[in-house]
């Protein structure tokens, strides 16, 4: 029952004594402050000060003397340096990933990320997992995913990307003669009966891993911290260049598989739109999706192509999700000045943008009266500025961006490294100079 807890014996239950209680009211109700600090934001209303929802990658591992590696491979640990991180700096949203299995990874034979821990791996501790990009589908594929995703996620991509997982692809289900067992013989070859084995080890990991995001993320909203997402979703485009074609093919694809592309694209948002259903009867804390943007920067394809092939279907899935009551996060990512006019196209009040590199003050002027605004401050300074220049910097953001309210702090990318006094500097100018 823990040190505080003492026996009523009016009641004949164990009862907490006040400073208990008032400890867990006080951080209720500073987990609804800070919903709230958000909620006006993103309503493009001034909060009574800015609220700070800053992504963090391995720095909270990193600044507390871990490493990301902990995280994928020692849960109860990596908690205790959560706990830690977040009660120091008390930030108003927890923004970290649930936590990866790098056991599952090794099960699987992951293809597609490299991680630290993995053996042989040259990804150092204090690094998050990195991206491999590889060609699991090649162009004349698209008429077979188009016809068949299931189908082809269970033969072709899955043995691609997991070869541990190579005895899928032989399942196949002929519509002749379905009498009695037959059409499980091909579930009940070896080949699968292995893939199935290690399926299941792959699944006691990862259930691991969950539970163990589970207890941070409840532990952390006791201390007063809600969660800044409750879902993920991908741009439909970035989804076949990130998993699929690989960024240089999928750029190729543009011109010589428009067609199809675009088809896969508008079935991807469709995927993923079905996915989000349980917005419609879950009572979550906050409704908001995270979409990072990984290819529709500046100069990677024309407006026209951006248009069709990437705003199309990605807006698909925001007015979906708008519809369901839910907040669209969209993380851009590189340059995004020539798009600022495109993004004005959501309802006002309903989307968050945040920003890798662009003109903010054209950022604002331009989405000002549509979207709230987020980032934009070079997490290089964090890592090897001075805090007098943190400081100068933040103040030149907020006064560029807080003015009339839709701002929430953030830099401009997720931060593995920073110096102590820069990230407490960055922090602490914020809640001073960007409170009424």
């Amino acid at each position: 029952m823990g040190e505080n807890a003492k026996f009523d014996a009016s009641s004949g239950w164990f009862a907490k004594d006040v400073k208990t209680v008032t400890d867990e009211t006080l951080a209720a109700e500073k987990f609804q402050e800070r919903i709230q600090l958000v909620e006006n934001a993103k309503d493009l209303k001034e909060p009574k000060r800015i609220p700070i929802c800053t992504m963090f990658g391995a720095l909270p591992y990193n600044l507390e003397g871990s490493s990301y590696r902990t995280a994928m491979y020692d849960y109860p640990a990596a908690t205790e340096v959560l706990l830690k991180f977040y009660n120091e700096f008390q930030p108003d949203a927890t923004t970290h990933t649930a936590f990866t299995s790098g056991r599952a990874n090794e099960l699987a034979q992951s293809t597609m990320i490299d991680w630290p821990g993995r053996p042989g791996t040259s990804v150092p501790d204090f690094s998050t997992h990195q991206v491999i990009e590889n060609e699991y589908m090649s162009a004349e594929e698209y008429p077979e995913l188009l016809k068949d995703f299931t189908g082809f996620m269970l033969r072709k991509y899955i043995p691609r990307a997991f070869p541990a997982l190579k005895g899928l692809s032989d399942i196949r289900f002929v519509p002749s003669i379905v009498l009695s067992t037959t059409p499980l013989a091909s579930l009940y070859a070896r080949q699968a009966q292995e893939a199935f084995s290690i399926l299941a080890e792959i699944g006691k990991e990862d259930a691991k891993a969950a539970e163990a995001s589970n207890i941070v993320s409840n532990k952390l909203g006791e201390m007063g911290f809600p969660p800044m997402f409750t879902g993920a979703g991908e741009a439909p485009f970035d989804i076949i260049g990130d998993y699929y074609r690989g960024t240089l093919a999928t750029l190729t694809d543009q011109l010589e598989h428009a067609d199809e592309l675009a088809e896969a694209c508008d079935m991807l948002a469709d995927i993923q739109i079905e996915s989000w259903q349980y917005f419609r009867v879950l009572p979550l804390p906050v409704k908001r999706v995270f979409f990072p943007l990984h290819k529709g920067m500046d100069g990677f394809m024309s407006p026209a192509q951006y248009e069709k092939i990437y705003w199309k279907p990605l807006k698909k899935c925001l007015m979906a999700l708008i519809d369901m009551g839910v907040t669209p996060y969209v993380y851009t990512e590189g340059k995004y000045n020539t798009r600022l006019e495109q993004l004005t196209d959501v309802p006002k009040g309903k989307v968050i943008y945040h920003f890798e590199s662009v003109n903010m003050a054209a950022a604002k002027k331009i989405l000002g009266n549509t979207a709230a605004i987020s980032g934009n401050l070079p997490i290089y300074l964090l890592e090897h500025g001075t805090k007098q220049q943190v400081i100068d910097a933040t103040k030149k953001l907020i006064d560029t961006c807080a003015p009339g309210g839709g701002y929430i702090f953030d830099f401009n990318a997720c931060i593995d490294n920073a110096k102590r006094e820069n990230l407490e500097a960055a922090f602490e100018t914020v809640r001073h100079y960007g409170a009424k």
